[in-house]
């Protein structure tokens, strides 16, 4: 019978040093050519949407989707998980916490990676759902001493620096202005709903990484034209994702700062078909959209700790 596991469930069993693993290996299928992935195909409704991303990985012989919905009543998700080899529904489970500790997972992939070994100052834009794993993650690969956060709004600022530096054991100092997330930083996250550029090239430090994953439509960016020009390496999570929905790309290859054909994909450079990091004084940019190999990679790890476990609820399907 296929488990059902409800957002606490998930929670109890998916700590973060469990994604950054499953996520890790999903990248380095991808450059292995050993996992499907297919782009998020969104529905429009009106006053909301349904996602739906699908993704086969036979090295876990699993496959799945991750569904959700969003309306101005807010989002609701779910993944199916099946066996590959039988076609059985193995798991149904929510999948709000599970999105938000892949989505840190894989820019806690791309830190370990792309950003210097030394680096160990973090500026961060954003302070909601999704900052919170984004900083568990880049904390968990290296040695952060200090975090600056800015967002927009001042309460929630202070709020969340407390409790970051509560649950990390190291400074987290709201700041007033961006720019003063930049400076000094060794590693940049951007994790924002913003239309319109949080994070300008000139602001950033040499030999900085930078994660942007906030956006994943064409409308948005979170980064200016100088930030990506400035990139000596540009990695996505999915070239074929990132074509239909990385905003920050839109504007630099429309005026000439980069091109398609100069980006390469994460799993590359897991699997070691490409170095990585130029050199120490090198910016380095990795795009995330989120993809569905990282949801079905993660949830085939809380399946089998349900089980190990004798967490969850039997479905008769």
């Amino acid at each position: 019978m296929a488990l059902l596991l409800t957002e606490q469930d998930v929670a109890r069993l998916l700590p973060m040093d469990l994604a950054l693993e499953a996520v890790e290996e999903a990248f380095r299928w991808q450059g292995q050519g050993k996992v499907v992935n297919r782009p998020r195909v969104r529905l429009k409704v009106p006053g909301g949407l349904l996602h739906v991303m699908p993704a086969a990985a036979p090295e876990l012989k699993a496959m799945g989707l991750k569904a959700y919905a969003t309306t101005r009543g807010g989002a609701r998700f779910v993944v199916l998980l099946f066996s590959a080899e039988s076609g059985e529904l193995l798991a149904v489970m929510e999948a709000d916490r599970l999105g938000q500790m892949r989505t840190g997972a894989a820019s806690g992939v791309a830190t370990r990676y792309l950003a210097r070994p030394d680096a160990e100052t973090v500026g961060i834009y954003g302070t909601g759902w999704q900052a919170r794993s984004q900083l568990e993650a880049v904390s968990a690969v290296r040695k952060i001493r200090e975090v600056r956060a800015y967002g927009r709004d001042p309460e929630r600022r202070q709020a969340f620096a407390r409790e970051m530096a509560g649950r990390l054991g190291v400074p987290v100092i709201p700041v007033e202005r961006p720019e003063e997330a930049a400076r000094g930083a060794s590693i940049l996250v951007t994790i924002t709903n913003s239309r319109t550029p949080v994070l300008q090239g000139a602001w950033l430090e040499p030999g900085a990484h930078v994660n942007a994953a906030g956006s994943n439509a064409l409308e948005r960016a979170e980064l200016d034209v100088e930030a990506v020009q400035r990139a000596a390496l540009i990695v996505v999570d999915s070239l074929e994702q990132a074509r239909l929905e990385c905003g920050d790309l839109v504007a630099p290859i429309e005026q000439g700062a980069t091109r398609w054909e100069a980006i390469h994909e994460l799993g590359e450079v897991v699997a070691g078909n490409h170095p990585g990091r130029p050199g120490p004084e090198a910016i380095t940019l990795f795009e995330s959209q989120g993809v569905a190999m990282e949801d079905v990679a993660v949830a085939v790890r809380v399946w089998e700790r349900a089980r190990a476990e004798g967490v969850g609820q039997a479905l008769p399907i």
